[in-house]
């Protein structure tokens, strides 16, 4: 018999996931939520039909290793999704080069025969929209954990 691997088979490991349907999708959603990134990190690469978005990522793992982290971390992450069409948001100032996103959750409507839209909900009423063929994502990340700026973990009210 085989056990679910835990948080803690991951110990120090770099995360390396990815996305192939709407619940792969929404683990990514939960390690990638409250992740902030400046407006020049999005790319969308229209040849190779790739999104992608370089992410300072709370560490929320380090949460399900201990009751309370000693030091609360982030990461760098690259977000990437393939067989993107479409890329639109909402709620943005694209022309804005110093405006500093915050995810909240990322999302799946589907259409038809695996198509659909990922919805990457924004802080602030914000939204970006990938039409996409299929949900082909992953979450890599490409630094090692620093200490959090605020010193603190990522609050929402209530």
């Amino acid at each position: 018999m085989t056990a679910d691997a835990t948080f803690e088979d991951g110990r120090e490991r770099p995360l390396n996931l990815g996305a192939l349907d709407a619940d792969d999708l929404s683990v990514i959603s939960s390690l990638a939520q409250d992740a902030v990134f400046p407006i020049t990190e999005m790319k969308w690469a229209i040849r190779q039909r790739r999104f992608a978005v370089l992410l300072n990522r709370f560490r929320w793992e380090d949460d399900a290793r201990t009751a309370q982290p000693a030091q609360p971390e982030r990461v760098q992450a690259l977000l990437s999704f393939d067989t993107v069409l479409e890329v639109a948001s909402q709620g943005i100032d694209r022309s804005d080069r110093d405006t500093v996103l915050s995810l909240l959750s990322i999302t799946f409507e589907p259409t038809t025969d695996g198509a659909g839209h990922i919805l990457l909900t924004l802080a602030g009423d914000g939204v970006i929209r990938l039409t996409v063929e299929a949900i082909e994502a992953t979450l890599k990340d490409v630094t090692r954990p620093y200490l959090a700026p605020s010193k603190s973990r990522p609050r929402h009210p209530d």
